[in-house]
Formats: C-alpha cells, structure tokens, sequence
C-alpha cells in the first residue's frame, strides 16, 4: 500500500468536504450569527453529529477493521458472516437508541445544554429541533458500517466522499428556506436527517460488489462478534476523544450566551486540518497495520508506523502554527459578515487560537490509538482516555466561572497533550513503536521549515494587516493568497531541507 498516496485519495475528498463545510457554515454565519436561533440549532446539530465523527472518523474502524481484515486473510465467507451479523446487531441497537432517544430528548438535552433550561424558548426549540435531526445517527452509523466494509479492501474515496452530501444538502436547504420563506433551522435540521440517509444508500450502492447486506432477526452472537463489541465501546471513548471533550466543551459552554456558537465555529476551523493530518492518516494505516501485525512483520510495522507519524506531524504542526498566527484574520475572513458580528469574530478567534495549540496532539493521538487497535487492546487507550476527559472536565468547571468560555479549548488543549505523553509511555513500555533513521532524521527538518513558513506568514499578516478589518470586502481573496503563499513555501523549503521529497509520492 502507498501510505501518501491512499491517504491523499482519503484527504482528497474529505478536503472538500470541509470546504464545503466552511460554506455552509459561512452561510449559516450569515443567515444566523450567534444568535439564540444559532444556539439552539448547534445543539440540536452538535448531539448527532458528534456521534457520526465518533462513529465515521476512525472509532467504528478501530473495533471493526481489525477483526475483518483479519478474518480476510483466512476465509472471506467466514469475514462476511462475522460481518452479517454485526451489521444486524448494529441495526437492532441504533434503532431502540433512536427510539428512546426520540423519547426522552428533553432530558437528553438537560445533559448536554443544562444551561439552555435558563431559557425556555431556547430549551423547547433546541428539544423540537433535536428530534428532527437526531435520525441522522442511525443513518451516518450504518452508512459508516459499510464505509469500514470499504476500508478493509483498500478503498478510502466512496467513504471519504460521503460527508460531501450532507455539506451540498445544507447548503441547498438554506437556499431552498429563502425560497419557500420557511425557518431556517426547521429546514436545516430537516436536511440533516435527509443527508444521512442519502449517504447511506450511496454507501451500500459502492460497497455492493464486496458485501451485500442481509437484514435477519436470526443472528448468531459466536466469540468473533461478542469479542468485537467488547471492544466497540473503549474504542469509541478513546478514538473520539477529542470530540468527546468538546461535547463536554459544549455542555460548559451553554451556561454562556453565544459561547455554543464560538466554540462550533472555531472548531469547524481547525477540524480541516485534523481530518486530513489525523483521521485521513489513521484511517488508511489501520487495516495496512492490522494486517502486518496479524503476519508479525516487524519491519513494515516499524515503517509503517513511523511513516504514519512523520506525515501526521508533517501535515499537523504547520497548521498549528498558521492558525495561532492568523485566528482573527481566518475567522473574520470566513465568518465575519451579516449577523456574525466583531464581537463574535473576536471571541471565535480567541477559541480558536487555544484549540490550535492542541492540533497537533489531536492528530497523533489518531495515530498512537491505531498501535493498540491494530494488536485488538482497545482498553489501554479507553482508560487513558477516561483520565483525559476527566482532567478535562476539572480544568473547565474549576476555571468557568472566572474565565468564561475561553477554558474549554484551553482545557481540551492541555488534556489531549497529557493524552499523548501517557499514550506515548505505554507505546514504548511495550516495545510497540521505535523511531527509525528515517524519522530522526527528517524531523528536525520539518521543524526548520515549520519555522520558517511562520516567519513568511507574520511578516505577510503584518503586511495586509489593514486588508482584515471587519467591513473590508475582499478580506477572504487576501487570505486565500497569505495562506497559498506560505503553503507554497513550507513545501519548497520542505523538499529543499530534505523533511519531505516530492519524490516520497511515489514511494510504498
């Protein structure tokens, strides 16, 4: 497998839903600001959606690939009844959990906005709103079920290419509300629903020629699939770690009028970033992983993993850097117009400079997950990342009251990177990882052109400084030229230092 060139195919794609992401957020930024409306909508929006990227970025894999791809090697009509019956035991589940949920939504809403109880309005329409969109979670599961299906033979772009729908279906129903004069976050949350659905069926229509699903009440529950449901549950803690903590950020938050609203908005910023450098990266190395550890291939696995890591860093500690230099002229920039106003681009902006710091912890940790997922230990990560959360949640509820809703990504940057530090001591106490040549040689590199790039874009940010006040009009296209400028030159300076050679595409 070529690491760079599968995980370009996944970035690919999944680049471009997060730009279309940005769109629909710049639009919803427009139409909603940080309104009440805004709030309500971000809670009702935030609940399903975080259980996709629990479940699509990399959590379902973690359980499911190791056990497929491994029973692939052996006899693939004992891998699609493993599969069977896991798809069924999924459907079962995620359909009473949607039910009850459907249900009890108020008090599901009193966990994760207990502020919103303050504000009836706010409470009952972020409940209403809820329901409609909450669908969505059995949809993006099944729909991710089959995108791990995809994954276990080697094809990233049908899965990568999904969330492209849920992005166009938003976009179009913000417009399509304009048009027929409804509410705007009634329509959104129904678009919601819908998207998931359509991912759905476009999942099962690519997965077809590799698996077909059987919809039966008869399922054999035998070793394989209780032994993959034991370990679902720790993999989705430990894997989603860093959406758990802004689930837990957006629970804080809600005691804080608007703060919902910065927080979402400053995450959707720097997520671009993460879904390629940690997710797109983890997701491709882990069957290639799975499969090394099955056969106890010592040298791939090295290079393997360290391959993994260089790009992880490679792609993730630049982007840190671009976006602690440059929140407030990327946040006006995007979302600086209409109803989003310079105070919500200034609190945004400070959000969005402490998550930064936490980049590229978030990455890695997708990466240092994969060590334990691909030998099946989903409890070491699961129990590391029960201590993050934890920390977490201390930092922000001690902090809350004095500093407002700017601890939450302070709190979710420092306990990823305690995170990491632990993961990392267990990776080595178990001899599961050692740095190779290779590593030690180009990361002194990497960090020399990540030096230089920032310089470039300081000096280029104090340059245009005038161009990024609130009311300039072409902000957005200055931007656009600051950051290809300095991608351009975090490139050349990268092949020219030796940290990354246009050659290395081609290498397996």
């Amino acid at each position: 497998m070529n690491l760079i060139a599968s995980t370009s195919t996944f970035g690919f794609f999944t680049l471009i839903s997060r730009i279309l992401g940005y769109v629909r957020d710049i639009l919803i930024a427009i139409f909603l600001g940080t309104s009440l409306l805004a709030d309500a909508f971000f809670v009702a929006f935030r609940l399903p959606n975080t259980f996709r990227r629990l479940f699509a970025e990399g959590t379902f894999n973690a359980a499911f690939i190791p056990s497929y791809a491994g029973a692939l090697t052996k006899n693939k009509k004992k891998a699609d009844d493993f599969a069977k019956n896991v798809f069924n035991l999924l459907f079962i589940i995620l359909l009473i959990l949607v039910l009850v949920a459907e249900i009890f939504m108020p008090q599901l809403i009193f966990l994760i906005a207990p502020g919103f109880y303050k504000d009836p309005e706010k409470l009952e329409l972020a409940i209403n709103l809820s329901r409609i969109t909450f669908p969505f979670l059995f949809f993006i599961s099944l729909a991710s079920f089959f995108g791990a299906i995809l994954n276990s033979y080697n094809k990233f772009a049908a899965a990568a290419a999904a969330p492209i729908i849920l992005n166009v279906i938003l976009i179009g129903s913000l417009f399509f509300s304009k048009w027929v004069n409804l509410s705007d976050v009634l329509v959104l949350s129904y678009a919601v629903s819908l998207a998931g659905f359509l991912q759905l069926i476009v999942l099962i229509f690519f997965v077809r020629k590799n698996f077909k699903p059987i919809l039966s009440i008869k399922i054999k529950i035998d070793k394989q699939v209780k032994f993959f449901f034991r370990k679902l549950l720790p993999s989705i803690f430990s894997s989603g770690v860093t959406q758990i903590n802004i689930l837990v950020g957006t629970i804080i938050a809600s005691f804080q009028a608007g703060a919902v609203s910065y927080l979402y908005y400053a995450d959707r910023v720097y997520q671009i970033n993460l879904a390629v450098a940690g997710i797109a990266v983890g997701t491709v190395m882990l069957p290639e992983l799975s499969k090394h550890v099955k056969n106890n291939n010592f040298k791939k696995i090295t290079s393997l993993q360290n391959r993994a890591l260089e790009l992880c860093l490679f792609l993730s500690v630049p982007a840190a850097t671009a976006l602690v230099l440059a929140s407030e002229q990327i946040i006006t920039s995007l979302f600086g117009y209409g109803s989003f106003d310079n105070e919500s681009v200034t609190n945004t902006a400070m959000a969005l400079t402490f998550f930064a710091f936490g980049v590229p912890a978030f990455s890695i940790l997708k990466i240092f997950s994969n060590y334990f997922f691909a030998r099946n230990d989903t409890k070491t990560p699961f129990y590391l990342s029960v201590a993050s959360v934890i920390l977490n949640i201390l930092i922000s509820v001690s902090f809350f009251n004095k500093l407002g809703f700017i601890i939450i990504p302070i709190a979710t940057s420092i306990s990823s990177w305690i995170n990491v530090f632990f993961h990392f001591y267990f990776i080595k106490k178990r001899n599961l990882y050692f740095f190779d040549k290779i590593f030690i040689n180009k990361f002194p590199r990497m960090i020399l052109s990540v030096v230089v790039m920032g310089t470039i874009l300081y000096l280029l940010l104090g340059f245009f400084s005038d161009k990024f006040e609130y009311n300039e009009s072409w902000k957005f296209i200055y931007l656009f030229t600051i950051v290809i400028i300095s991608l351009f030159s975090y490139f050349l300076i990268s092949n020219f230092s030796g940290a990354f050679k246009f050659k290395d595409i081609k290498l397996k």
